[in-house]
């Protein structure tokens, strides 16, 4: 059983309707700019249970990827995770993660730029955990920055964007999203730094278009369903019925994806690359505060896996690059699609999974599509080109 976790509601701007679980309601009282208020894309498979049973664990993911092939660790690079709200638990869950899977503890670094959140809640305290401990996984040297937003809101969620960039994060994490609205690319600048890669989910409802994913400086990340070996070796995947993905509204098609006009046309196109994400096949989590009555072991699915993990993958190209210094946004962007080249070229299958099965209601074909991007990574490949960025 699935069941979908704080969906949250996003204020479409420029009108007077909010979108409350999909369905379009009207305020009593509505003046001044739209309030545009994030939720998190995550998903967990059945109930909570007080010991690990279900989901895959970290080797089993780093073998299906490739990341068991490399020697990075993150070691200097800092990787922060923007969540709303954040957890009253995070640092013990943390550890209980680590203890039952044999990774290095660390101490979470924890920022509360527009003060500590009023209130807490339990489905972004499932994010938190999900966020930090995935990262924490992959990239175990690096540091992990949690930055708590205040609320959901737009001026908050982009004020810990700020403070991350600021206090010296090389890879930003974003694991939530929303309606796109007329005026998002105002807001675009926030993920454009010198230095800095951004991630963010593409969202859990199928054949649209969410920000900041739809930004141009912005990694975004789409789902699959991924199978396995026992011991993680990769064995097939195909496109998750729920991952986000489509055109946008208002961004216009950026210079890395002229290769792919004939799918996208005039129009930024999301997701740029794919990560593991539905429920049915998705990952150990620990978390002891209580959401909807529930607390311990979830598995847990929802392109909010993949923002975390393809952040913690840039961590460890960033680590090999040494002097070259960090990546940019733009810098990964333009080396993921020029890498992919174009359909069953050597660079294309030599570093990416071609997910040609499934749909969002957008099919998942060879090459480049609005479900599963360019595919999923061979690591263990790809991070050479990536340490090998311009």
């Amino acid at each position: 059983m699935e069941k979908v976790m704080n969906k949250g509601k996003a204020w479409l701007a420029g009108s007077s309707t909010v979108l409350v679980m999909g369905v379009a309601l009207t305020p009593t009282a509505f003046a001044g700019k739209p309030v545009w208020e994030a939720h998190p894309p995550i998903h967990i498979k059945g109930n909570a249970t007080s010991t690990y049973q279900y989901g895959y664990q970290p080797s089993q993911i780093r073998t299906a990827y490739g990341l068991n092939q490399v020697s990075q660790t993150g070691q200097g690079e800092t990787i922060a995770i923007v969540d709303a709200y954040g957890s009253p638990t995070i640092q013990s869950d943390l550890n209980t993660f680590d203890a039952q899977f044999g990774l290095p503890q660390t101490t979470v670094q924890i920022a509360y730029p527009s003060g500590k959140p009023s209130k807490s809640d339990g489905g972004w305290a499932l994010e938190t955990s999900l966020d930090v401990e995935w990262a924490h996984a992959l990239a175990p040297g690096a540091t992990i920055l949690l930055v708590v937003a205040k609320s959901a809101s737009t001026s908050d969620l982009l004020s810990a964007i700020d403070y991350a960039t600021a206090h010296g994060a090389q890879v930003v994490s974003n694991s939530w999203g929303g309606s796109e609205f007329s005026s998002e690319t105002s807001d675009d600048s926030h993920f454009n730094h010198t230095g800095v890669v951004y991630t963010a989910s593409a969202g859990d409802s199928g054949a649209q278009a969410e920000w900041p994913a739809v930004s141009p400086y912005v990694v975004s990340v789409g789902g699959t369903s991924l199978t396995t070996t026992s011991s993680g070796t990769w064995e097939s995947e195909s496109a998750w019925s729920s991952s986000g993905g489509d055109l946008s509204a208002y961004e216009s098609t950026p210079s890395y994806q002229d290769a792919w006009t004939s799918v996208v046309g005039t129009q930024r196109g999301v997701p740029d690359i794919a990560w593991d994400a539905d429920p049915n096949t998705g990952v150990a989590v620990y978390d002891s505060t209580r959401d909807q009555g529930q607390a311990g072991w979830f598995e847990v699915g929802g392109t909010s896996v993949g923002a975390p993990s393809w952040a913690a993958l840039i961590a460890l190209a960033d680590q090999g690059r040494g002097s070259a210094g960090p990546l940019s946004s733009s810098q990964v962007l333009n080396q993921l699609y020029s890498v992919a080249g174009t359909t069953n070229s050597s660079g294309y299958t030599n570093n990416y999974h071609d997910i040609t099965s499934g749909s969002n209601g957008n099919p998942a074909e060879p090459g480049y599509d609005l479900v599963t991007g360019i595919g999923t990574p061979k690591f263990n490949q790809l991070v050479q080109s990536l340490i090998a960025a311009p």
